[in-house]
């Protein structure tokens, strides 16, 4: 069995800070930002907490799906910005949807984490062990961003996407996922505690920081390799992709993707121009998209692919 997408649903907070917005906090235009980096605007949380956004996430695809709340056995919430250590976020989910007989967990893995969800999902399918498992990704990135520090608070938006998965017959799901914690420094979010048992002398702030460039250059070499290794492994050619539905991290790093694999733009749908960097929710809001654009048919194949901070990175192919 495997896990068959039965409804998709996503959630991104009414404000919006564009780029004009960004030039009134930092040194910066629109220009400069969409050039590189594809980004027009980010949806921002006032009120809302990262919870909240996957509960409603949740709701939607419950609803699309037209399966009841009371039939999912696990929820998986991928994020690293929810705003309590415990209750876990998919806690709150499950109260929210009323999914009373669900278990559920919240995974951290940055921004690789909706893909690891739902390829644990499929484990769990897959294994018998559960028949209907919900996937949320979900990040408040606005509340782990200096908005004084130009090379991070332009990259980030917040919002939740999610999936609801059913066992059914059909074809299998490849998947991959490494790791690299000797690089983990090159893209960092610290504890708020931290700073209480470093060395003397080295307090440091508790937003994210980044190495930009080494952040790009791992991304663009990882991410055609884990493709290559999954088409590998499922004996499916590069042709037979309908999409690939990358992280949406940087445009330039998608282009670059494409480039390597030597295959068309055409086919890596984007949408980081409405909502920048959502970290978790980027792979299911644009999932979401494009479903209710009706641009998935039956039998499509599509691979999705997460990388980020650990370094960590992911993917898997499926038939929709």
């Amino acid at each position: 069995m495997t896990g068959k997408i039965c409804g998709t649903g996503s959630y991104v907070p009414p404000h919006v800070m564009d780029n004009d917005d960004m030039a009134k906090l930092v040194d910066t235009n629109d220009e400069w930002i969409r050039e590189r980096t594809g980004i027009a605007r980010r949806h921002v949380a006032e009120q809302e907490t990262t919870s909240f956004m996957a509960g409603q996430a949740a709701l939607r695809a419950v609803e699309q799906s037209g399966i009841a709340p009371e039939e999912i056995d696990m929820i998986i919430v991928a994020t690293s910005s929810s705003e309590t250590i415990y209750p876990c976020a998919a806690c709150e989910v499950q109260k929210t949807i009323g999914a009373v007989n669900a278990a559920g967990y919240d995974l951290n893995a940055a921004c690789t984490g909706f893909v690891l969800g739902f390829n644990a999902a499929q484990a769990y399918i897959s294994a018998g062990m559960c028949r209907t498992v919900l996937v949320v990704g979900a990040e408040s990135m606005s509340h782990m961003i200096d908005w004084t520090d130009r090379s991070t608070c332009i990259l980030f938006g917040d919002g939740a996407g999610a999936v609801l998965l059913r066992a059914q017959e059909g074809a299998p799901v490849w998947t991959a996922a490494h790791s690299d914690g000797k690089k983990g420094p090159a893209l960092t979010g610290l504890s708020r505690h931290r700073k209480d048992w470093e060395k003397e002398g080295e307090e440091k702030e508790s937003y994210i920081h980044m190495d930009g460039q080494a952040v790009f250059k791992f991304a663009v070499r990882k991410v055609p390799e884990i493709i290559e290794e999954i088409l590998e492994k499922s004996g499916v050619s590069a042709d037979e992709i309908d999409y690939f539905i990358l992280h949406q991290a940087n445009r330039r790093i998608i282009e670059a993707v494409a480039k390597r694999l030597k295959i068309d733009i055409s086919r890596f749908p984007m949408d980081l121009e409405e909502y920048a960097n959502t970290s978790a929710a980027t792979v299911p809001i644009l999932l979401d998209e494009m479903n209710r654009q009706g641009m998935f048919r039956k039998g499509h194949k599509l691979i999705l692919a997460g990388f980020g901070a650990g370094l960590t990175w992911a993917g898997c192919l499926f038939e929709w």
